[in-house]
């Protein structure tokens, strides 16, 4: 009952936020498309059917918007409304996949060094220290290449396409999430750390150490639920970063190659612009600027529910 409780209160002060209420319903409604669209892609793959988004009309090419094709077609005559709806299965896989690999590795981390300290902490700053000073960029593009052009072996890259089967995606996008979050989880390790040093002199840890609680419950139990908010709010962000990630990557050839997804839009898109051409880009890049608009938006408005201070405000 405490959880129900707790729920609607929390809707109740995100109700308040009009902003982050209304962001929070179409970050929702690409949800559900996304899940949708992955479920009527893998039915038409078992039916061996050409999904929708992937219809060619070779004599409707470069057709522009109208009340058949929403937003025009592209070079093979496909309609561009429905490849860029089909490109919201690729973004949210790719922001759920790579937040979630970011987000367990740095709590645990965080947890870790904040609660134990002594050389395990320092040994996690040296490693997330170290994990900073990568060039994020260029290592998501080479652990992608490595995948994408074969140059690992086939041991080496047999679990990955294990996994991506089970994903239904691509070794290579894949590789993009795994590398989006690996190099995504420096931010949340240092939350992390700090509000664990912080919670473990409470006195409602202090007292479950004294009545004999192990480690591992406190930690899990006691301290992990005071910061979840933290983590929450850190999802949020890292999902939209990793959108924009991706499209980045398959605008350079290096992510998803047959599935939808509006960095190969927006690729494609770019280089018929000269003449006019304009709906293809238009569609791919409104679609994503939506999303990342609402999640951003999203992300300060639970930052603002969290924080005690707007409470002793009002």
């Amino acid at each position: 009952m405490s959880f129900f409780r707790g729920m609607g209160s929390f809707f109740k002060k995100l109700y308040r936020n009009k902003s982050a209420f209304v962001s929070f319903i179409v970050v929702m409604l690409y949800i559900v498309t996304a899940v949708g669209v992955e479920v009527y892609s893998v039915s038409c793959e078992k039916r061996h059917a050409i999904p929708a988004y992937a219809v060619e009309h070779p004599d409707k090419i470069f057709a522009p918007p109208s009340q058949e094709h929403w937003l025009g077609t592209d070079y093979l005559g496909r309609d561009c409304f429905l490849r860029a709806v089909g490109g919201i299965s690729t973004a949210v896989k790719v922001g759920v996949t790579a937040s979630v690999i970011a987000a367990v590795i740095g709590v645990t981390l965080g947890l870790l060094a904040g609660f134990y300290g002594g050389k395990l902490d320092s040994f996690i700053m040296w490693l997330y220290s170290t994990f900073a000073a990568m060039p994020t960029l260029l290592f998501i593009l080479a652990f992608a290449l490595l995948f994408t052009k074969d140059y690992l072996a086939e041991e080496l890259t047999m679990p990955l396409k294990i996994c991506a089967k089970a994903l239904n995606t691509e070794p290579g996008m894949l590789a993009v999430y795994l590398a989006i979050g690996l190099t995504g989880w420096v931010a949340l390790c240092r939350i992390a750390r700090a509000e664990t040093m912080k919670l473990k002199n409470q006195t409602f840890v202090q007292a479950a150490k004294v009545s004999g609680v192990s480690n591992r419950v406190i930690i899990f139990r006691h301290i992990l639920p005071n910061i979840m908010h933290l983590v929450i709010i850190y999802f949020t962000l890292r999902f939209a970063y990793a959108v924009m990630t991706e499209v980045l990557v398959s605008y350079l050839g290096l992510g998803v190659q047959s599935a939808p997804s509006w960095g190969i839009m927006i690729s494609d898109g770019q280089e018929r612009l000269w003449r006019g051409v304009w709906w293809e880009v238009a569609a791919a890049s409104g679609f994503m600027f939506i999303l990342v608009l609402s999640l951003n938006l999203l992300g300060d408005g639970l930052r603002d529910i969290s924080d005690p201070k707007n409470e002793t405000r009002k």
